[in-house]
């Protein structure tokens, strides 16, 4: 993408935090590269080059700046809406999908070629998936050395690296310093955690509501997997075999703060990955509110709620589940049944992890559904045959949710009892596609619709939404969170 470049100094030099994480600043005289909002005294224009993303002036040799921590800058990068195959493969390699694995494998998990991959993230993002891929890994290893206690070594497997040589190699070519000269710099010196116990913060550009968020969340607990006691949301995970707990709170700036509790340290990416889709920290609300409230009919709600955003997914799998139990019924009565599907097949965590967190058992497998009659459900036996050929259906993909949005959505309508509502719900939480829209919701209809007249149908619903792209979500989770409130 190209940035005008004299604009960006004017932004640099008034420090707009409001553009911060949308370009970052290099300084060819220091080889540096810092944050717009960076306190450091203002460069030459002749001496700094702007640039989309902190992976493009790794690529062209610059360092990340100890001052302004670019590794904190909010997760706003304008090309996360400028392609849906390159938004959905940043979130695969936020989560680690090049940790482990080739960026072929990367590719065809998004029904694409390898060349066609690397052409559309030189277009849209400026640097090669590996590029991004380590600048990933390497600033939140940086993050990691400033915001916890963690040892070296525990950093470099929690950040993605494969070994400490591999870690150490990267950290001292990016940085021009070994990760033990910058720990004792920043005066954090130990024995490391005793545990796979981590705490964090998360930026986000403001505003945002957290009081939407929460009040969504506290709707739909599922008693034993989560709880929300004094502000702080916190549930159990399954990630790739291994357990886990996070809790989330409203930190005192434009942060949430997050604590991880893992068996195992390399899951940490996936999970902060999974927090951040969750609370939709990378959204940006003033080009969102901006765009939406030229609409006359979500002006009032744009300006009541500003910072309003889509909640996502901690588990793909269980949004399904819980799509499926909500079918035709209301929420509470949904969640009585997910709390007898959790007391009845949710695996039990260990004592000394519920004990301190409230959170006793995980959300059921789609093999322990399988293997259950069901029956104490007491739902219609078409609702338990969706149920059980939804599971069936996830486990005979090895990547379910993989591909293009139409493509998911078709899968999960190939599900005998999933249809156009519930498998667009889905998408719209999974797929964190912005413009995912479900024009057949009831509510949204009788949120549309004029004072004593009659409610829109499908296809007025969906015309009416056009004006509304590429941001048809947020208009969804407006009229639905005003409905709520009201």
């Amino acid at each position: 993408m190209t940035l005008d470049q004299d604009a960006c100094y004017a932004i640099i030099s008034a420090r707009d935090s409001r553009y911060d994480g949308r370009f970052f600043t290099a300084v060819k005289t220091t080889g540096i590269y810092c944050r717009p909002i960076c306190s450091a005294r203002l460069p030459k224009r002749e001496n700094v080059v702007f640039y989309p993303s902190a992976a493009v002036a790794q690529d062209e040799g610059f360092r990340p700046c100890l001052r302004c921590r670019p590794e904190t800058a909010p997760d706003t990068p304008a090309w996360r809406g400028t392609s849906s195959s390159v938004g959905r493969a940043l979130r695969l390699i936020e989560e680690g999908a090049l940790d482990s694995g080739s960026v072929e494998q990367l590719a065809s998990r998004l029904g694409l070629g390898e060349r066609q991959l690397r052409r559309l993230f030189l277009k849209h993002v400026g640097a090669s998936p590996v590029s991004v891929a380590l600048t990933r890994r390497l600033l939140l290893a940086k993050q990691l050395l400033h915001e916890t206690d963690l040892t070296i070594t525990q950093i470099a497997m929690a950040s993605g690296f494969g070994s400490i040589r591999r870690f150490n190699e990267s950290f001292q070519q990016v940085f021009k310093t070994a990760p033990s000269f910058l720990r004792r710099e920043i005066g954090i010196e130990g024995p490391g955690a005793p545990a796979a116990d981590v705490r964090l913060k998360l930026r986000y550009r403001p505003p945002f509501d957290w009081g939407a968020v929460a009040e969504f969340m506290k709707a739909r607990l599922y008693p034993m997997v989560e709880t929300y006691v004094e502000g702080i949301y916190c549930r159990s995970l399954h990630v790739d075999g291994q357990i886990g707990l996070v809790a989330v709170g409203q930190g005192m700036g434009n942060w949430l703060d997050v604590q991880v509790k893992l068996q195992d340290l390399s899951m940490l990416p996936k999970v902060i990955a999974r927090v951040r889709e969750v609370f939709d920290l990378a959204a940006d609300p003033e080009v969102i509110g901006a765009h939406l409230g030229q609409d006359p009919a979500l002006q009032d709600l744009v300006r009541r709620r500003p910072g309003l955003r889509v909640p996502g997914a901690f588990d793909p799998f269980e949004i399904g589940i819980r799509a499926i139990l909500g079918q035709q019924i209301t929420v509470s009565a949904a969640i009585k049944l997910g709390g007898s599907l959790v007391s009845h097949l949710g695996a039990a965590l260990p004592a000394e992890w519920a004990q301190e967190s409230g959170v006793s058992r995980l959300f059921p497998t789609a093999q322990s559904i399988l293997g259950s009659p069901l029956d104490f459900l007491g739902m219609p036996q078409a609702r338990v045959r969706c149920l059980k050929a939804y599971c069936e259906a996830y486990l005979a993909e090895d990547d379910f949710f993989g591909g293009d949005t139409q493509l998911v959505l078709a899968r999960l309508q190939r599900v005998k009892g999933i249809g156009p509502w519930t498998a667009s719900y889905i998408a719209l939480r999974v797929l964190r596609d912005p413009d995912a829209f479900p024009s057949e919701d009831v509510a949204l209809a009788r949120g549309l619709a004029r004072p004593g007249g009659e409610r829109p149908t499908r296809d007025a619903l969906e015309q009416r939404s056009q004006v509304w792209r590429p941001w048809r979500a947020y208009a969804a989770q407006h009229i639905w969170t005003d409905l709520a409130s009201g």
